[in-house]
């Protein structure tokens, strides 16, 4: 059994003895527990996403599971009054560490986690705790997210989608756009105009959907990718719970955006956690481009990758300072920063890749090219959806503008 060690009372930060004990427990209860099948990154299929329709790709991703969610380390930093680990920050970032460092795999992955639930820890009441987060951390149900509309992309605020007020319960009727695996999901947490007459932001509600209820119905988009995990959710006359509600009636908004906090620090590292077989731009160098007196001989090129790899220390160090941060309770405006940061490195990487390969790049199916290959243009299209999500790059500079740098409006 694994002590879990208490922050000192005078401050905020463990001793380096209490956090290196940690870590070598953490690493034996690793090196104990792991299946050897699981120390790889996990391809699409091989992902466990849980809810009602959820399925192992094997026995060892099952039990894998089962011993992490034992110990509440599929949500290691939630209350252990609601199954999760309760550890403090640096804890769960020696487990991370840890994990990553025998390459174990993401045991559960779900938008309950990384999205819906702090919010809910923060704005639920007692009862939609107890009903949702345990089920979250258990990998019970399966969430999708309904922010964005048809007409309500980047200006979220303009959402028409409505929740009418029918007594004991809301009447739902509109539609959602780009609400990823609804198809495959439980549940979907949703933005509502509750007030019609109302200022944008003022008028809007939190609701939780079971994807279940008639009237409920939804259309997957297929995409340049390839693949097809966006969708169209639509509603007609959906009725929902008056308990169903977060938060206060007509303020939705506040829980919006703290909940988009968590989606931009999630699209931040989408790279972090990629089952693509996607290699790396200096490793790519080495194999497609031609060296002359030991550097690369294309000096356009050679200056691009130089750049990625300054961005992506800088990226890693930000990311660090942020982690120091949280752990010392300081409020920080980095997650807006490192959304946009993260997105757009994703994004260069994947055309600077295409450019070394060459047309080694382009590959899409077929035999003759090798599965990082034939991943390559896949990951460089899906590159251009992550500066969207969770807020386009142009919206997010003007946020950073505005909140974080606060310079004057013209």
């Amino acid at each position: 059994m694994l002590a879990h060690y208490v922050l000192p009372t005078t401050g905020d930060i463990a001793t380096v003895e209490q956090l290196e004990t940690f870590r070598t427990e953490v690493r034996q209860w690793l090196q104990d527990n792991c299946p050897e099948s699981q120390r790889s990154l996990a391809s699409p299929e091989e992902q466990y996403w849980g809810g009602r329709r959820g399925q192992f790709a094997s026995e060892d991703a099952r039990l894998w599971f089962e011993r992490m969610r034992e110990r509440g380390w599929t949500a290691p930093e939630w209350p252990q009054a609601y199954g999760g680990g309760g550890l403090d920050p640096q804890e769960a970032r020696i487990l991370k560490e840890e994990m990553k460092r025998i390459r174990a795999r993401t045991p559960l992955y779900s938008l309950g986690i990384w999205m819906l639930g702090p919010a809910l820890l923060e704005y639920g009441n007692e009862a939609q705790k107890q009903e949702h987060i345990r089920a979250i951390v258990n990998g019970e149900i399966r969430w999708c997210q309904g922010y964005s509309e048809p007409g309500s992309g980047s200006d979220l605020a303009s959402l028409q989608t409505r929740a009418e007020d029918m007594g004991d319960h809301y009447l739902v009727n509109g539609s959602k756009i780009w609400t990823t695996n609804a198809d495959k999901s439980d549940w979907i947490f949703c933005l509502v105009r509750t007030d019609p007459v109302a200022k944008k932001q003022e008028g809007i509600s939190f609701l939780l959907i079971d994807m279940a209820s008639p009237g409920v119905s939804v259309t997957p988009i297929e995409l340049i990718s390839g693949e097809s995990e966006f969708c169209q959710t639509f509603f007609d006359n959906v009725k929902v719970p008056k308990e169903n509600l977060v938060g206060e009636l007509n303020k939705g908004w506040s829980i919006a955006k703290a909940l988009l906090v968590h989606e931009r620090k999630l699209m931040s590292e989408m790279g972090s956690d990629s089952p693509r077989e996607q290699v790396p731009p200096t490793v790519a160098a080495r194999e497609y481009l031609a060296f002359r007196d030991g550097k690369i001989a294309d000096a356009q090129l050679r200056s691009d990758l130089v750049d990625y790899e300054m961005q992506m220390q800088a990226i890693a160090l930000t990311h660090f300072r942020t982690f120091e941060e949280r752990a010392a309770k300081v409020q920080s405006a980095a997650p807006l920063v490192m959304k946009y940061a993260g997105t757009e490195a994703e994004k260069i990487k994947s055309e600077l890749l295409l450019a070394i390969m060459g047309s080694r790049g382009l590959g899409w199916e077929g035999e003759g090219f090798s599965a990082s290959e034939l991943d390559t243009l896949r990951l460089w299209a899906m590159s251009k959806a992550m500066t969207i999500a969770g807020g386009t790059s142009e919206v997010q500079l003007n946020v950073i503008a505005k909140n974080v740098l606060q310079l004057p409006q013209s």
